[in-house]
């Protein structure tokens, strides 16, 4: 069974991710459901070790042999960067045999029209500095939206644009904007050098692939507040719960300080959910919070509790609810009544917005 096909198999069935494990068959992730190959014989341990060192380049093989995980993408289609698209790879061991995640990324960029997302995504793409966060559990489309508003500065401004990433996602066409993307182990040996460095690289726009620790998230604020502006992706469920994780990443003496930091510098957080659509397919829920001053308040007086009520009360601004999101999906005979139920963190507001 050869990789290759596997990968065009993948495309074919417009699946996001493809799963290779031992003594399973192969696996794809198709609108958000894992369905097996069972067309196809289960995968054996010699199997996948081929498929994987098909892919990888020596050195990528004593990495992922000495860290026992690895990091990195390949071209699909043809071409250095993929006339189609990109996977991007992790390769893991699990009870000792080597499996592989493998997510597909198509080459075109898709428009925030496109990809169903809110127009305040418009607003955040014009910003001149400040940071932005595309929040949200694995698998819920944050590079493709973070990708979407990069791409939307590079086709209408002038900027350096610099990305920061584990591995290179997206691959952005010529525009008006200059591109420099980094890679993590290919282009500079770690996350804290990179950000240190990026100041020295004269960018407009940096673009951290995740803030992944109190040192990225601590870089991450300093590069907004010194006139730049900063999109990232953190794993939470909420905008609330994100202000919350980034200011708990660090020592409690230092709490005070990146609250006031980061209510300064914080623009806005589109927190989504891809849901399965009607018809086939996926559309995203989204809660977005705006940098208000009331929000930059609570965010400085240690109140993140009253975030869910301003972004409820601050729809004249641009902010969504996730309950109100998901309400206008089903309304509009997108999604199902009961899959938006099972997506609502307030049952009770959500069924009340339905009437």
């Amino acid at each position: 069974m050869d990789i290759r096909e596997l990968l065009d198999t993948t495309v074919k069935n417009n699946a996001s991710d493809l799963h290779l494990i031992p003594d399973i068959p192969p696996s794809l992730r198709i609108d958000g459901e894992l369905v097996m190959l069972t067309n196809l014989p289960p995968l054996t341990k010699e199997s996948v070790d081929e498929m994987i060192g098909s892919i990888v380049t020596p050195e990528q093989k004593e990495l992922l042999s000495t860290n026992k995980e690895l990091d990195f993408s390949v071209a699909y289609g043809g071409g250095t960067f993929g006339d189609i698209g990109r996977f991007r790879v992790n390769a893991y061991y699990q009870r000792g045999v080597l499996c592989a995640a493998l997510r597909f990324l198509p080459k075109n960029i898709l428009t925030i029209e496109e990809l169903h997302l809110p127009k305040i995504c418009h607003s955040f793409a014009g910003l001149k500095q400040g940071l932005v966060l595309v929040t949200g559990p694995t698998g819920q489309g944050k590079s493709t939206t973070l990708a979407s508003m990069v791409n939307e500065i590079n086709s209408s401004k002038a900027s350096h644009i610099l990305t920061i990433e584990d591995p290179v996602e997206y691959m952005y066409p010529q525009g008006k904007s200059i591109i420099s993307q980094r890679e993590m182990k290919t282009d500079t040996h770690s996350w804290i050098m990179a950000l240190r460095s990026a100041l020295r690289e004269d960018p407009d726009v940096v673009l951290i692939g995740e803030m992944r620790d109190s040192d990225t998230m601590a870089a991450a604020m300093t590069i907004a507040e010194t006139g730049h502006l900063v999109f990232s992706t953190l794993h939470t469920n909420s905008a609330a719960q994100s202000v919350d994780r980034i200011i708990d990443s660090f020592p409690e003496h230092q709490q005070a300080q990146i609250r006031t930091q980061l209510s300064f510098v914080l623009k806005g957080i589109v927190s989504q959910r891809l849901l399965p659509q009607l018809g086939g397919g996926r559309i995203p829920a989204v809660e977005v919070l705006v940098g208000t001053p009331a929000i930059a308040s609570n965010i400085r007086d240690g109140k993140t509790h009253l975030i869910d009520s301003v972004i409820q009360t601050s729809q004249d601004v641009g902010m969504i609810t996730l309950e109100s999101s998901l309400a206008q999906l089903v309304l509009a005979g997108a999604v199902s009544l009961e899959t938006a139920k099972s997506y609502a963190l307030h049952l009770d507001e959500f069924l009340r917005m339905l009437g």
